[in-house]
């Protein structure tokens, strides 16, 4: 199973972007769905989640109003929207595929059985 993250980049603070997360190799829809994020010198901390069927999500707390996670089973894809950036969100993103019902809601980073290689956000001012 390899998991592809794409769309990072660079955007002034107040922008958006949107994150795609592409799995392949397994079967997409048996896998709750999440983001995560290192800053440099910090450790990596949850950003988002989604449940296998796509109906239940989960946030950080810092960005759930600005942030949103989705899925499109069909594409084998999870996404990540991001909007009115600020500079404390430039981080490397990484997506993560747990198998385990109820992951979503209880997003533990040693529950995840597969991640992506990252795709880089750099929010400037």
């Amino acid at each position: 199973v390899q998991l592809q993250a794409s769309g990072g980049g660079l955007v002034q603070a107040g922008g958006s972007l949107r994150l795609s997360c592409t799995i392949s190799g397994g079967i997409f829809d048996n896998y709750d769905m999440g983001w995560f994020r290192q800053a440099p010198g910090k450790a990596r901390e949850f950003v988002a989640a989604i449940n296998w069927v796509g109906r239940s999500t989960y946030y950080k707390e810092s960005v759930k109003d600005r942030f949103t996670i989705s899925r499109v089973n069909a594409k084998n894809t999870v996404y990540l929207q991001m909007i009115s950036l600020k500079l404390e969100d430039t981080a490397t993103y990484y997506c993560a595929a747990a198998y385990g019902a109820g992951w979503y809601g209880r997003p533990d980073p040693s529950g995840v059985n597969y991640w992506g290689k990252g795709t880089q956000v750099t929010v400037s001012s």
